[in-house]
C-alpha cells in the first residue's frame, strides 16, 4: 500500500508550560504520545514511548508480525519506565498515552492505551476507531450517561488505562483493519479532542487540504478553543492526491529534543496528588491524567452516584419552586381579574360579567354576575354592537351605572295602528245620561 504524504504537529497549548506530548510521523509507523506526571516526567515518559516505537518503521511481512511488535514493544517501555523511576525516584507517577498506526501492505495496524485517539476519514465519514480508556467513557459504555454527557464530566480524564511506572504489564489494545486509497488517518492527543468537537474537525477535513494544513486548521481550532492543554495531531493519506514529499521521519514535541528532557536535579512533591483530573482550565503543570486503584475507582462511581442523586433533588426542587411561583402568580392575576367587571351580550340579552374578557386556552377569567333583563333587540344599532364588543368598567357600580345608561337608550316601539274597518267605539258625551240611569 501506498503511503501518501504526512504531517506531524505540537504545540504547548495556551495554558500549560511545557509540552509533556510527543508525536512521530514516518514513512509506516505513525505515533501520538501524552505524557502526565508532573513538570517533568510526562516529558520524559511520551519521549521514551516514541524513542521505542521508532524502531518499528520498517516494513513488516505481515500485518500480525506488526501487531505483535507492537504490543511487545509498549510491554516492554512499560519496563523501561519502571527501571526509570528506579534510578530516578523524582520522577515516580510518570505515564504517557500512546496511540500507534503501522501500515502493512493493505492494512492498517492498530495499538491503542490511554484516551488519545485514533480517527479514520473516509468517504467523507469521520470515524474514531480508538476506544478512550477512560473512567467516563466506561459511564458511557454502561448506559449511565450519554457521549454528551461524557464530553463536559468533571471526571472525563481520569484515565482506567496508560503506560507507566505502575503496572508493568499493561492492557493494549491491538488489532488489524483494512485501509486503501483516499484514506487520512487522523491521530490525536486529547488537547484536540478535548476541546475540538467532531463537526469542527470534519469540517477541516472535508477541504480535502494537505496533511500539513489540516493539522494547522485543527490547532487554530484548538488554541481559539482555549487549549488548555498540550496539543498534538499526526495524519497520514494512504494514496491520494497529496504525494510523499519526503522520507524524512517528522519528531514533534518532547521527543524531538536531542539531548533528552532535562530533569531539575530537586522537584519539589506535594505530600498528596494535587489533582487526578483534567478539567478544560486546569493548571499548566499539575497531573492531567491517573491510573486509579480499585479501591479509588469505587470511590469515583460512588461520588458520581452521589452527585446524581444531588442533581436529581436540585432538579425536583428548582420544579416545584418554579411550579409554586407560576401557581402564586396565577392565583394573585386570577385575584385581580376577580375586581374587574365588564357589560357584554349573552344570547339575546345584556349581561354584567366579573372579570376579564381574556382566558388562557379552555380557562376562562370571568362569569356572569347579573342578567339585566334589557333585550339586545331593544337597543339601537350602535349601543348593540357596543354591547356585543363588550364594554370595560371599572368597578361593579360603574358597570351597573353603564347599564342604566343602555336602559335609557332603549327603544319603545309605539302600539301598532287597529286595522281599517273595525268599528270604533262611541264617545260617551260629557252630561248626556247613559241608559239605564237616574237622568
Amino acid at each position: 500500500m501506498f503511503v501518501g504524504s504526512s504531517a506531524a504537529l505540537s504545540h504547548t497549548g495556551k495554558v500549560r508550560s511545557n509540552n509533556q506530548d510527543s508525536g512521530y510521523a514516518g514513512s509506516n509507523l505513525f505515533v501520538v504520545a501524552d505524557g502526565m506526571g508532573g513538570h517533568a516526567g510526562g516529558d520524559v515518559a511520551s519521549s521514551v514511548a516514541v524513542g521505542a516505537l521508532q524502531e518499528l518503521d520498517h516494513i513488516f511481512a505481515t500485518p500480525e508480525e506488526a501487531e505483535v511488535a507492537l504490543r511487545e514493544t509498549i510491554g516492554a517501555t512499560a519496563g523501561d519506565l519502571i527501571h526509570l523511576v528506579a534510578r530516578r525516584p523524582e520522577l515516580a507517577g510518570l505515564g504517557t498515552t500512546v496511540s500507534a498506526v503501522a501500515m502493512v501492505d493493505e492494512y492498517a495496524v492498530i495499538a491503542h492505551i490511554g484516551d488519545s485517539r485514533i480517527y479514520l476519514w473516509r468517504d467523507e465519514a469521520l470515524t474514531q476507531i480508538t476506544t478512550d480508556h477512560t473512567f467516563v467513557q466506561r459511564l458511557v459504555d454502561s448506559g449511565r450517561i450519554t457521549p454528551e454527557e461524557a464530553r463536559y464530566h468533571p471526571r472525563r480524564s481520569v484515565l482506567m488505562r496508560v503506560l507507566g511506572d505502575m503496572d508493568p504489564d499493561p492492557e493494549v489494545d491491538t488489532f488489524i483493519m483494512p485501509t486503501r486509497p483516499g484514506d487520512r488517518w487522523l491521530l490525536c492527543s486529547d488537547g484536540l479532542s478535548g476541546v475540538v468537537d467532531e463537526a469542527h474537525i470534519q469540517k477541516a477535513l472535508r477541504l480535502g487540504l494537505p496533511p500539513g494544513r489540516t493539522a494547522d486548521m485543527l490547532l487554530k481550532y484548538a488554541l481559539d478553543g482555549g487549549a488548555p492543554d498540550n496539543v498534538t495531531i499526526v495524519m497520514v493519506d494512504v494514496g491520494g492526491q497529496h504525494p510523499l514529499v519526503s522520507g524524512t521521519a517528522t519528531i514533534v514535541g518532547s521527543a524531538s529534543n536531542p539531548q533528552g528532557v532535562a530533569v531539575p536535579a530537586i522537584i519539589a512533591r506535594p505530600l498528596l496528588p494535587a489533582s487526578w483530573l483534567h478539567p478544560n482550565r486546569q493548571a499548566a503543570n499539575e497531573p492531567t491524567h491517573f491510573e486509579p486503584e480499585p479501591e479509588y475507582l469505587e470511590e469515583l462511581i460512588e461520588e458520581d452516584r452521589r452527585r446524581a442523586r444531588r442533581r436529581r433533588v436540585g432538579v425536583v426542587v428548582v420544579l416545584v419552586l418554579i411550579a409554586a411561583a407560576i401557581a402564586g402568580g396565577f392565583a394573585v392575576f386570577y385575584s385581580w381579574t376577580q375586581t374587574r367587571y365588564y357589560v357584554g351580550a349573552d344570547d339575546d340579552s345584556v349581561v354584567i360579567y366579573r372579570g376579564i374578557q381574556q382566558s388562557i386556552g379552555p380557562i376562562p377569567f370571568s362569569s356572569p354576575s347579573e342578567d339585566t333583563e334589557i333585550l339586545l333587540a331593544d337597543l339601537s344599532p350602535y349601543q348593540r354592537a357596543r354591547v356585543e364588543f363588550t364594554i370595560s368598567a371599572r368597578s361593579r357600580a360603574d358597570a351597573e351605572a353603564i347599564v342604566d345608561r343602555l336602559r335609557d337608550s332603549v327603544v319603545v316601539e309605539p302600539p301598532e295602528p287597529a286595522p281599517s274597518g273595525s268599528p270604533q267605539p262611541s264617545p260617551t258625551p260629557t252630561g248626556t245620561p247613559t241608559p239605564g240611569g237616574d237622568g
